[in-house]
């Protein structure tokens, strides 16, 4: 496969060229903002269920009599801001008054609420919230300013021209006239959706780019925020589960006596995953789950050790795997040069970690099913219940809460534990409510994790120094294999997940070759923040640093010469190593490293400053810059470049699971270490001005940061480590 067949496949823009066309009617893919389409607008837009006096013209928005505007989010909000930034696109095209907008979550129903990106399916994921809901939600707002504006010019009997909003509020300056959104609300419902709408041009922009409140914070502070845990519903049961000690194990056996003497304790339950047990609070399920005793069939169970795997992995490396990208000939350049620079670069399993571990609440009755749980991928969920209940999609009613983070952990293509709950609700009596829910011991040890990944490189260069060839082979779990996104993302053999970041590496080499192994392990996988580029990053940005100090040449302005046809690359690049100062000396036992990688769609530029001491590696400094087009909102795409490059971090420095004849080892945070807030370095954001579509923020931050940390201790040690969590030679 060519580098033009491949470079631009994005996850993004494969799934939107691959899938849309079957997303049906909605109304972010209409045609251009001035179009003629007689009858499309109003069908597009849907309609949500609106009270007596309310507007409600379309699947997004509602206006109540008293003029407050609710914005219903289609995505989930785990901590990264969609809530302000749907909110944001809404409101700057109603000019509604921000302080009077709140938002709630949608309910599951992909025929309205649907991921433009990902065609007929709702959820939130690939750093796709904003990018996909810029111009849809856009023209929700800019159609019932219109809807509100009529409805206006016919009561004052003046001209629409004539009539201005600002900040809420309907006014005609000729005469004087003025009436909130409450006051047309009623008015505004009769009208006819309009079959254009006109957008603001962005110079017009009076909220989209600026730093304004988040939506979420407030509820967050005084603790009225809802998540899972704070839902309480009369009858509710608390569930726990025990789960199998090694990946494939069976239950052969159950001594339920001592568990169901436990005050509070009401039934075991065996279900698929294991057993569940059943009381009246946490602490009795957590007391009941301790006194269990069960037996487990190991026959078949994964029994192999990290190191047994990683040294499976280096002999599956040496031989010729499905190839992803051959440009030139780069195996037959290598063979025929002595000069070759080789390296084995690797990465361990990982938790995702997120601060409220999997929980999830289900009540089934002669209606369905319904759950309460901080949502992320509404349409496969929704599915894999009605499936195992024999229910339609729409009998499953999914309430979205707020989730504690995700990371990719919630948004599981097989619905582990949402289908837990699900299995042990339908053994209890009808309409009773059951909230499931893992401690993190829970959270670490039972799956699902980061793929483990090995890299095997060479290459060798020409007389100026310019990488010649480059020869890469990766080996590691397919995360697709198995899920209902395989027949779309996996193509030919090629995981695109497993390459992405790899495969369309920017830089100008005559002569590349990568190929790829996916071994099939009984180890649980999934995608975590920025999926294949949590390796790729590092393994590329890292080789790329150990070709430009063979060439003897300065780091950036290496990258700068093999970038040149990568302006927003370049453009990040730039502007991090101005920021940072990059090439004025630093002390004794200092470096600075950097990186720049592409993931999402945005663009991501890290430089990092170390000092190393007695062994210890200490981050002192972090300089990013990002390109991801439109800045909604600069506050919330300054935290997630912090948040983002800080879960990096964790991953770089300390962050490992690692398993012992087929256990996990860590169990919590005390073992499975994670950045603390003691730990996080000075970091400085800065953000690329662009008229670009807006791109992804939640993730692009969080690759760069471990190659530009293992080149920066390289800079300051002369010691070159390729594997993480860094450590240092004693």
């Amino acid at each position: 496969m060519k580098t033009n067949d491949i470079v631009n496949l994005s996850r993004r823009r494969f799934v939107a060229g691959g899938i849309l066309s079957v997303a049906g009617l909605t109304l972010g893919i209409l045609p251009d903002v001035q179009a003629e389409q007689p009858g499309s607008a109003a069908e597009a837009m849907g309609t949500a269920p609106a009270e007596a006096g309310e507007f409600s013209p379309n699947a997004f928005l509602r206006i109540d009599k008293s003029g407050a505007v609710t914005v219903i989010s289609k995505h989930l909000e785990m901590g990264q801001g969609t809530y302000t930034g749907l909110a944001t696109l809404v409101a700057e095209e109603l000019d509604a008054d921000w302080d009077r907008v709140r938002v709630e979550g949608a309910p599951a129903d992909a025929s309205r609420y649907n991921n433009l990106f990902w065609g007929a399916m709702q959820g939130t994921g690939g750093s796709t919230a904003i990018a996909n809901s810029f111009d849809q939600l856009r023209r929700a707002g800019a159609a019932a300013r219109q809807m509100l504006v009529a409805a206006a010019a016919e009561r004052w009997q003046v001209p629409i021209a004539e009539i201005r909003v600002v900040s809420g509020v309907v006014e005609h300056a000729a005469s004087g006239r003025k009436a909130g959104f409450g006051e047309l609300a009623e008015a505004a419902a009769s009208q006819p959706v309009p079959e254009t709408v006109l957008l603001k041009d962005p110079a017009a922009f009076e909220l989209i780019g600026k730093r304004i409140p988040r939506k979420d914070s407030s509820e967050k502070i005084d603790g009225s925020a809802q998540f899972t845990q704070d839902v309480r519903l009369p009858g509710m049961k608390t569930a726990l589960v025990l789960h199998p000690p090694r990946f494939g194990a069976k239950v052969c056996g159950v001594a339920d006596s001592a568990a169901l003497q436990i005050s509070g304790v009401s039934r075991i339950v065996q279900i698929p995953s294991g057993v569940a047990v059943v009381a009246d609070d946490f602490w009795s399920a957590k007391l009941g789950r301790d006194a269990l005793r069960v037996s487990w069939d190991e026959s078949e169970a994964f029994n192999e050790s990290s190191e047994q795997l990683l040294q499976a992995y280096r002999e599956l490396a040496k031989t010729a795997g499905t190839v992803a990208r051959d440009d030139g000939k780069a195996v037959q350049v290598l063979a025929e040069t002595d000069d070759v620079l080789e390296a084995e670069y690797s990465v361990p399993f990982l938790s995702h970690s997120a601060m409220e571990p999997m929980d999830c609440i289900v009540r089934i009755d002669d209606n369905g099913c319904e759950i309460w749980n901080g949502e992320q991928m509404q349409t496969g969920d929704q599915m894999a219940v009605a499936a195992l209940l024999g229910l339609q999609p729409e009998q499953v009613k999914i309430n979205m809460l707020y989730a504690g983070g995700s990371f990719g952990r919630r948004a599981n293509p097989a619905a582990d534990y949402v289908l837990e709950a699900v299995h042990i609700a339908k053994q209890l009596e009808q309409g009773i409510p059951l909230k499931m829910i893992w401690t993190r011991e829970d959270d670490t040890r039972a799956g699902y994790y980061r793929p483990m990944y090995l890299h095997r490189l060479r290459a060798t260069l020409d007389p100026a120094g310019n990488p010649l060839a480059w020869d890469q082979c990766i080996v590691g779990q397919s995360i697709l294999a198995g899920t209902p996104f395989e027949s779309a993302m996996v193509k030919d053999g090629i995981d695109h997940t497993s390459v992405e970041g790899a495969v369309n590496l920017p830089y100008a080499i005559d002569h590349f070759h990568l190929d790829l192994h996916s071994p099939k392990l009984p180890v649980p996988v999934l995608w975590w923040r920025s999926v294949g580029s949590t390796h790729t990053a590092f393994v590329g940005e890292s080789f790329i640093d150990e070709l430009a100090h063979k060439a003897g040449q300065d780091p950036v302005a290496y990258r700068r010469r093999l970038l040149a046809k990568h302006p927003r690359h370049l453009g990040v690049l730039n502007l991090a190593a101005e920021k940072a100062d990059w090439g004025a000396p630093l002390g004794r036992g200092q470096g600075r490293g950097v990186a720049v990688h592409e993931s999402f769609n945005s663009y991501v530029a890290q430089v990092a400053e170390v000092t190393v001491r007695r062994g210890v590696i200490h981050v002192d400094r972090v300089v990013i810059a990002i390109d991801c087009g439109i800045a909604v909102n600069p506050d919330v795409i300054e935290a997630q470049m912090q948040g983002g490059m800080g879960f990096g971090l964790s991953a770089a420095l300390y962050s490992e699971l690692v398993l012992d004849r087929g256990r996990v080892m860590q169990s919590n945070f005390h073992d499975y270490q994670i950045l603390r807030i003691d730990q996080m370095p000075e970091v400085e954001v800065y953000i690329v001005p662009s008229a670009e579509p807006p791109t992804g923020v939640g993730e692009p931050a969080t690759p760069v940061i471990a190659p530009a940390l293992a080149n920066a201790v390289f800079a300051a040690t002369g010691q070159r480590l390729r594997r993480l969590p860094l450590r240092l030679a004693s």
